[in-house]
């Protein structure tokens, strides 16, 4: 049964039936309750191209992403692309991951806004000032920001809390006796990074903990930076006694470094780790600030997306959610010199 045939059984014309079954508003209720009713009953499906050319939509949400050699290999960035296909999928609509190098990260957003080849995009790894969100809001493209900015323009947004989960961290090695406390972070000009280093600041000057610049590593973004970010606290003297790693793939790198120098750790070294870690050390029970249920994150934005889309203001699509502390062994009390 295709459109034609299904006009024809009606009696009322093709273009009556299309906009019935699309919604328009100009069809009457009771048309249109007829139009779906025999579509059900004869086993009616829209073709997918021609409905998105008849409401103007290309039933795909692009993500633009300059992939790093990490990305595919951290199960976080997986789940969150996966809940976002699930919640795609239940919609009929398709994902497209446009990888792009850093330099032309913002050719391709002009790129795809203008030749309007998605119905809307989700927008990772923001930053402070965002010029891809500026740009963004200013063409009227939907988008859902996967993080904060601090961009006066109002936009939709998703985002863990880092500035509270990065207070866990701090006032639960404060707890355990801990003042020499050390900072691994990623990339600096991440928003997210510059949140949880802002916090950490914040968290130690509140406990009365004394922030010591030579203890704060940056632009560790993963293994191989985490292990020479690590080195570089061991060599200190005194070094920290403690060490917080901002994200959990720098974090396996320092973990490495703290078992290749035979500290022992939880002891003469404690450590806590943002992001989850089984799966990266297996038989290290790692003290953890973890992002719950990532997969659901990625649903979460797709449905804030499609809401965007359907009019819901972006005032009503703000959403933070919040970071919890998982205990492990690798978090003990202080040793002082």
């Amino acid at each position: 049964m295709n459109l034609k045939n299904l006009a024809k059984t009606l009696g009322i014309s093709e273009t009556t039936v299309s906009r019935a079954l699309n919604g328009y508003p100009e069809v009457s209720e009771r048309t249109r309750e007829r139009v779906l009713a025999a579509a059900q009953a004869a086993g009616y499906r829209p073709n997918p191209m021609a409905r998105s050319l008849a409401v103007g939509r290309t039933n795909i949400v692009g993500i633009i992403y300059p992939l790093m050699p990490n990305d595919l290999a951290d199960p976080m960035f997986i789940d969150i692309v996966g809940g976002m296909s699930e919640a795609l999928e239940a919609q009929q609509m398709d994902m497209m991951i446009a990888p792009a190098s850093a330099t032309n990260e913002f050719h391709t957003y002009q790129r795809m806004v203008k030749g309007r080849r998605i119905d809307g995009l989700i927008v990772g790894r923001t930053k402070p000032y965002d010029e891809r969100i500026a740009y963004l809001a200013q063409q009227g493209m939907p988008f859902v920001a996967h993080g904060r900015t601090q961009l006066n323009q109002p936009h939709a947004w998703f985002d863990y809390d880092n500035e509270a989960g990065m207070r866990l961290a701090v006032e639960r090695l404060a707890q355990l006796g801990h003042q020499r406390i050390g900072l691994i972070s990623a990339t600096p000009d991440l928003n997210f990074v510059r949140q949880r280093v802002e916090s950490f600041q914040h968290a130690m000057q509140a406990g009365g903990l004394a922030v010591d610049p030579d203890n704060l590593v940056d632009n560790a973004h993963d293994r191989r930076a985490g292990y020479q970010a690590m080195q570089r606290l061991l060599a200190r003297s005194p070094r920290p006694t403690a060490v917080i790693v901002d994200n959990h793939m720098s974090g396996v790198g320092a973990v490495r470094a703290l078992l290749d120098a035979g500290i022992a750790i939880g002891s003469e070294m404690s450590l806590i780790v943002w992001g989850v870690m089984e799966d990266s050390l297996a038989g290290h029970n790692v003290t953890t600030v973890v992002q719950p249920d990532p997969r659901g994150a990625g649903a979460k934005m797709i449905h804030m997306l499609l809401a965007l889309m359907d009019g819901t203001p972006v005032a009503d699509l703000q959403e933070l959610w919040p970071c919890e502390l998982l205990p492990g062994e690798s978090a003990g009390p202080a040793i002082h010199a």
